[in-house]
């Protein structure tokens, strides 16, 4: 079973979706609660659609969304893991709220560091680890490109994976790469906070808590990237 299996397989029931906007940067599917996932988008030409159904989709079940996760079409992935994250049940007596750069410098003080995806906390970081290696699939000065990781997963004490790569499919195969003596993270709102990832060799989870549903709504649809949230990590 691949994790996208485990974590449509450990879903808690099913409720009806209230809504699905997606956004310029983020994608929301509110059903139990209001789940998130970053907004990606598949390379087409011309106006092939990317969105089957279009219209239609508040009137499917939260689950029916969830499966759109598997989609080759990004933003319908994008769906599908937002429609998971609003499904999952977050036993928050077992997090605390806390900001996923201060895990990172914690843990990464003087180690070999591999960020797959730009993080905001990068420059933050130069200053506290030992090496830092950041591979993005469109990299920019200095950074790596995503198949460099093949090579340099291995020698980091620390990586910290963003939960897009749920979204775009290669979370499995990343986490293949890594040592199995680093500690690894996976960070930011798409990622679920389900105890199926710890299975699989991921440490820490830190990802989102909604609690302000309209201000959510509000401002993913007006594009911004930056929208408040409460940063949970488990």
């Amino acid at each position: 079973m691949t994790i996208l299996d485990e974590l449509i397989a450990s879903l808690p029931g099913d409720v009806p979706v209230r809504s699905v906007p997606p956004g310029v940067h983020w994608t929301v599917v509110c059903s139990r609660r209001c789940g998130m996932a970053a907004t990606l988008l598949s390379e087409h030409l011309h106006r092939e659609k990317q969105v089957r159904e279009v219209g239609s989709l508040h009137l499917k079940s939260a689950r029916q969304l969830a499966e759109l996760a598997y989609s080759a079409e990004l933003l319908e992935a994008s769906i599908g893991i937002a429609a998971i994250n609003s499904l999952l049940a977050v036993a928050e007596s077992q997090a605390v709220e806390v900001n996923a750069s201060e895990v990172a410098a914690s843990h990464g003080r003087g180690k070999n560091v591999a960020l797959i995806g730009h993080f905001p906390f990068i420059e933050k970081l130069r200053g506290t680890v030992g090496k830092l290696w950041v591979f993005e699939q469109n990299p920019t000065e200095g950074e790596y490109p995503a198949e460099s990781a093949t090579e340099l997963l291995r020698q980091a004490d620390v990586v910290a994976i963003t939960g897009s790569t749920l979204v775009n499919h290669t979370l499995d195969g990343l986490l293949a790469l890594c040592n199995p003596d680093s500690t690894v993270m996976m960070l930011g709102p798409s990622t679920p906070l389900s105890p199926v990832l710890f299975d699989y060799g991921v440490d820490i989870l830190s990802g989102t808590r909604v609690v302000d549903e309209m201000a959510v709504l509000r401002t993913v649809g007006q594009g911004p990237r930056s929208v408040k949230w409460k940063a949970l990590s488990c």
